[in-house]
């Protein structure tokens, strides 16, 4: 865990100091690379896992700067209602989809599985897709459920 939290912080100081980059970008390599690190962290083991980490790292890194040069806040704002009405609301393996007609930004979310955990707070994992001026990108994640109702990615 703290090898992947220094990789993370090399990722922010590495978006830090890119002058061209401004918070969309900022905000698209920094989840990228969480996103990448935790798939990396999934491969190999001892040595190799770290080697995985470090690829997947910097590997999301460039392709969240790339989702977020393309996402505005109205997209984000639309993605984001979207995912926390699927979490709270849908059944497994029930699509929810968001537009912005502005942008003609679009995507989905999809719950697939639903569980409790052992101290009792309740998850799921889901697909989500965005499509970006006609380019499908699509992650997968890890969201709980917080007291106050609202969902917390965790992976």
């Amino acid at each position: 865990m703290r090898k992947l939290s220094c990789l993370l912080i090399a990722a922010l100081l590495l978006a830090s100091c890119a002058p061209h980059m401004g918070p969309k970008e900022t905000g698209g390599t920094l989840l990228g690379a969480g996103t990448g690190a935790l798939i990396g962290s999934q491969i190999g083991g001892g040595r190799g896992t770290m080697v995985a980490v470090a690829v997947g790292t910097l590997a999301g890194a460039l392709i969240g700067q790339g989702v977020g040069q393309s996402l505005d806040r109205a997209d984000r704002l639309a993605m984001e209602r979207n995912a926390q009405y699927a979490l709270e609301n849908t059944r497994t393996q029930t699509a929810t989809t968001w537009v912005n007609p502005d942008s003609g930004n679009h995507g989905s979310i999809l719950p697939v599985e639903t569980y409790q955990t052992r101290t009792g707070d309740y998850c799921r994992e889901y697909v989500q897709t965005v499509v970006i001026g006609g380019e499908r990108q699509q992650a997968y994640g890890t969201a709980c459920r917080q007291p106050d109702g609202t969902w917390r990615v965790i992976r």
